[in-house]
């Protein structure tokens, strides 16, 4: 069943976290800080929402990153519950999918329940001063394939120029993150 994001609230300050990469190195709020904004994604392996649009937002993220905008993608479901979204299955899923961002494990969840993540792909778009500007969805493809807006990236873009985002914004929609009982 699909689950909508949370609208955009305009300044809510990036929480502080820690968390393993795919990759063996940690990252934190302080180190993932981009010069003119951070894009923190939160994904999964397994959820369809996700794997429909990979391409999408491995491209964005490229594009973004072109900007002085940095990119982090966040797995926080219950591997217990869906192993495929074990840190093991991260690693494989990062590595088959050459993400060009890093891959972060939030085992115990806390980032999730921090952020207020709601669903797989959730979107939280911060401005240089790490305040948010963006929380809505990648693009409106499942609505009008024919004439895809790239919602996130104009977002994104709009934000790296003006430190901004769009007072307009439709949610993400996608699976509900899998929290642990």
């Amino acid at each position: 069943m699909p689950h909508s994001s949370a609208v955009c609230d305009f300044g809510w300050k990036a929480p502080q976290f820690n968390l393993p990469s795919t990759k063996g190195s940690d990252f934190s709020l302080k180190s993932a800080k981009g010069e003119n904004g951070t894009l923190i994604m939160f994904i999964c392996n397994h959820c369809p929402y996700v794997v429909s649009v990979l391409d999408d937002i491995i491209d964005d993220a490229r594009n973004l990153q072109k900007l002085g905008i940095n990119v982090l993608a966040i797995c926080s479901n219950d591997a217990e519950e869906y192993p495929q979204d074990s840190f093991e299955n991260m690693k494989k899923f990062d590595l088959d999918h050459s993400f060009p961002f890093p891959y972060l494990h939030d085992a115990d969840q806390s980032t999730a329940k921090n952020f207020g993540a709601e669903c797989t792909p959730d979107f939280f778009g911060f401005n240089q001063n790490l305040e948010l500007q963006y929380r809505g969805r990648l693009n409106n493809k499942r609505e009008n394939p024919e004439v895809v807006k790239r919602e996130l990236h104009e977002a994104m873009s709009m934000i790296a120029e003006t430190g901004q985002g769009p007072k307009a914004q439709s949610p993400s929609v996608g699976c509900s993150i899998k929290w642990k009982n």
